[in-house]
């Protein structure tokens, strides 16, 4: 039961939504000095899905104290490659990307999604700013003084601002009058982790179908994760599959490259869309994760972008505190809105693009696109920019470390 005492406690910031994007963005401000209530019932991670964290990412983790905790069981993505698959007439070559052309050791790590959200849990909880509500919220209201959240055991927080962490079904955003772009894709993702006879040396592989791509990374030891995006039909075909025929069909789409597979106990397939808010920021609520941008899973991008999400939240909420500003106010939102638009805006139409280039059965476009993964593969410039941009856009605000900001704390008791 969620105590009655801290039931009453006004908090400057109410993070709600429990996944790693709303954990990340509870320890982020907390970290920056805010006082925050983090509403988000504790359960296990649902599924054995994995994520690509991109070196910025990392660094970000790193920041928070959170990457030292699951470090050991992550994995390095050291190269890249993409793979025409798709048996058209018009057929790219294959791009390979190595980390070690742009002096990096690694792109980034994958890692299992509950093995992420394990060490957010343990740092979250060491932090005496975060007032933890092992519950979800029932209700959101907003005046122009301030939030008030109401849980479903009956507790009221109050506060100055809202990030709503709460995912595709947002009740913040909705609260916040906040109206989405909705466009389903004709596409559905299937993920499952294999083991496979042959070493994947840190190399993450991205096949190009007719119906979509179809991604290995890495995992520890001689196994990858496996994002099938394909047909709804197709996927749920393979979704219906024994284990071993599963197995048969991924190692004939990955040409055998890992030798013989064996498929992991479970399985989780989704239906996938674009979606993205007309305004990521109003009324004192901000939007963090699903919540504010919804991608297929191409490129490593839904996830990393939504930590960026939590990063630069809790970076302008404490510039704001030490000017003496509303952290909730429209000043703070505003500009929220405005750094986070080009980022959110950029990837998604760079996964848009890719994706309906793929697709698409128009001999102009299946020549433009071989055209241009010709061009990466042979001009080495273009070729390094395009790995840097892919990691995180080069317009981004450096952040400074905790450990060198000197910045007043937001007042945790102010009412």
């Amino acid at each position: 039961m969620t105590n009655p005492t801290i039931d009453q406690t006004f908090h400057d910031a109410i993070v709600i939504g429990g996944g790693p994007v709303g954990l990340a963005t509870a320890i982020a401000l907390a970290e920056a000095g805010v006082g925050v209530a983090l509403v988000a019932a504790q359960k296990p991670y649902p599924d054995n899905r994995t994520t690509a964290l991109l070196g910025p990412t990392i660094d970000f983790l790193e920041r928070l104290d959170v990457w030292r905790r699951c470090a050991d069981n992550a994995t390095p993505l050291r190269a890249m490659r993409l793979v025409d698959a798709t048996e058209r007439l018009i057929r790219a070559p294959e791009v390979r990307f190595d980390a070690d052309e742009i002096g990096l050791e690694a792109f980034g790590y994958n890692i299992e999604n509950r093995r992420l959200v394990a060490a957010l849990e343990a740092r979250a909880g060491e932090i005496a700013n975060i007032a933890r509500h092992d519950d979800e919220a029932a209700g959101v209201e907003i005046d122009a003084d301030g939030v008030m959240v109401r849980t479903r055991d009956g507790a009221t927080l109050r506060g100055r601002l809202i990030a709503g962490a709460d995912g595709r079904q947002s009740i913040c955003r909705a609260t916040a009058g906040i109206d989405v772009d909705r466009r389903p894709l004709r596409q559905t993702a299937l993920t499952f982790n294999i083991a496979h006879a042959r070493p994947h040396r840190d190399t993450s592989t991205e096949f190009h179908t007719a119906g979509g791509p179809c991604v290995f990374v890495p995992l520890q030891g001689d196994r990858s994760s496996v994002v099938w995006v394909t047909t709804p039909n197709d996927a749920a075909r393979l979704t219906a599959l024994s284990d071993d025929a599963l197995a048969m069909e991924a190692e004939r789409t990955m040409q055998s490259i890992l030798g013989r597979v064996t498929v992991e106990p479970g399985r989780h397939s989704f239906p996938l869309a674009i979606e993205q808010p007309r305004r990521f920021a109003r009324n004192r609520v901000v939007l963090v994760g699903e919540a504010a941008h919804v991608l297929p899973p191409i490129g490593a991008q839904g996830l990393n972008l939504g930590l960026r999400d939590a990063d630069d939240i809790a970076r302008i909420v404490a510039d704001a505190a030490a000017r003496g500003e509303d952290i909730g106010g429209d000043a703070a939102l505003a500009r929220f809105d405005r750094e986070r638009r080009g980022d959110i805006a950029s990837r998604t139409l760079a996964i848009d693009l890719a994706n309906r280039s793929l697709l698409s059965d128009f001999l102009p476009i299946q020549i433009a696109r071989a055209a241009g993964l010709h061009l990466l593969s042979g001009v080495g410039p273009l070729r390094r920019l395009a790995m840097r941009e892919g990691l995180s856009p080069s317009w981004r605000r450096p952040h400074a470390s905790h450990a060198d900001q000197n910045a007043p704390h937001a007042d945790q008791n102010a009412r």
